[in-house]
């Protein structure tokens, strides 16, 4: 039920992004670009797994001079980890290991529905700023540890199907319609609670493991006031 939810709000919300349907009250945008993540609590470091982030939204002005706005978005989001392996060095997952062995990588694939909902400050137009919350439904998930894929890394567990996250970014217009982003992400709840064992089990420890994901992206905003308003005088003034 809740993924035909998600797909029917997916082709609401394609609606909207073209100009011709958007009303003066709203604003249709598109984005699409890469996120930079990992997963805290993972013994793995380090913003190494890029993978698309991307999606429609529908954007709402409001204020005085309509410099506040309300946005929500639907993207298909890929999260995950990543280090490469190299046979040359000694195995570092789990860490603290007394037997010398060869690593062979670590990847894992988390790719979420997202939701986010988000209130922005526009100043002169030109930047942007917004806080907000995300929810991200989990649509699949693959697990590798030293080259061997993880057949109990399903969509059953052992990470949540939900995750729930805040969000921050920046928004600066590049040209016209055009606008760079750049976005902090991270859960606010575990995605999972695991259990570490060193080789020789002298050691067992357990971590709270969480998203950490920077998105950058482009966005097109269809229908922008102040692009026609500039498109108008420019007109007014060749006249």
């Amino acid at each position: 039920m809740t993924k035909k939810y998600l797909f029917f709000l997916f082709f609401f919300l394609l609606i909207f992004v073209s100009e011709e349907v958007c009303s003066q009250r709203f604003q249709g945008a598109i984005a699409a670009g890469i996120n930079l993540s990992q997963v805290d609590g993972d013994e793995v470091y380090g913003f190494k797994k890029v993978g698309f982030n991307g999606g429609p939204s529908i954007i709402f002005p409001f204020g005085k001079n309509k410099n506040w706005s309300v946005t929500m978005e639907i993207l298909f989001s890929m999260n995950g980890a990543y280090q490469k392996g190299d046979p040359a060095i000694p195995d570092t997952l789990p860490p603290d290991t007394t037997v010398p062995l060869s690593y062979n990588g670590y990847k894992l694939n988390l790719n979420y529905v997202q939701i986010p909902l988000m209130v922005h400050f526009t100043d002169k137009k030109i930047i942007a700023g917004g806080v907000g919350f995300a929810y991200n439904q989990l649509v699949s998930v693959k697990e590798w540890e030293d080259g061997f894929r993880q057949d109990s890394t399903t969509l059953r567990g052992p990470y949540t199907l939900a995750d729930f996250q805040v969000l921050a970014d920046v928004r600066l217009r590049l040209w016209r319609n055009l606008w760079g982003n750049i976005r902090y992400s991270y859960s606010i709840l575990p995605i999972r609670t695991r259990r570490f064992t060193n080789i020789t089990e002298t050691k067992v420890w357990t971590r709270k493991q969480y998203n950490n994901v920077i998105t950058l992206r482009l966005i097109w905003i269809f229908n922008d006031p102040y692009v026609k308003n500039r498109e108008g005088r420019t007109r007014k003034n060749s006249n």
